[in-house]
């Protein structure tokens, strides 16, 4: 398993390769407070069908967690943001890895993350974002986002689908392009029917991106 430092830590990342050999997108997918369950795992493997590569990064690692509390994570937001920036810097210096075309999907707090990142940082050219949002302290200083997905339950209780529609409105200010949509009757997990719209909008997104022709999601 490929690894990488980050505060003096080494951080593992689980690699999901495409079938054929070459230079491919990559896909960063970052886990929510639950941690990096087994449920991911699935939609990393259909991810990389499309055809890119696929990084799980465990960046829990950094501060010993497996899962937190949500009164913890402000207190180690920026320690996970720096860990998701140095597997940024992993990916980008992978000789198999399209420098021009990298993702992060991140779901709930890893969304918050992935944001938060993408709006430093002009290397990320796509952005999906499952159940998150945008943090509060950055909206003053927001000047770049790529294009980015919005999916979100509207019964989400966890996270409230109004923080959706907060980052709707940024990207409608920064003029950048987008699509959201919102799964009526869905909570902070989608179920059923949702879940396979769900994988489609991200597998369409992601190929209408990256000109990816894979299997799909």
């Amino acid at each position: 398993m490929p690894s990488f430092t980050s505060g003096g830590k080494q951080i593992r990342l689980d690699h999901y390769t495409p079938a054929s050999k070459g230079v491919h997108p990559a896909i960063i997918l970052v886990h929510g407070s639950g941690g990096p369950l087994r449920s991911v795992d699935p939609i990393a493997q259909q991810a990389a069908n499309l055809g890119a590569h696929v990084f799980v990064v465990h960046y829990f690692e950094r501060t010993g967690h497996d899962w937190v509390y949500g009164s913890t994570i402000e207190q180690h937001f920026p320690e996970w943001l720096e860990t998701l920036r140095d597997a940024l810097d992993y990916v980008l210096r992978q000789p198999e890895v399209d420098k021009d075309r990298v993702a992060l999907l991140g779901f709930s707090l890893g969304a918050y993350l992935s944001v938060t990142l993408c709006a430093e940082d002009d290397r990320i050219a796509a952005l999906v974002d499952l159940f998150g949002g945008i943090p509060k302290h950055i909206l003053p200083s927001v000047k770049h986002l790529p294009p980015t997905l919005i999916l979100h339950g509207e019964a989400d209780t966890t996270v409230p689908v109004s923080e959706a529609y907060v980052l709707e409105s940024v990207l409608k200010k920064l003029g950048v392009p987008y699509d959201m949509q919102i799964f009526p009757g869905q909570g902070h997990m989608f179920t059923g029917v949702a879940q396979f719209r769900a994988a489609a909008a991200i597998a369409g997104f992601l190929a209408k991106q990256f000109q990816l022709s894979g299997v799909g999601l």
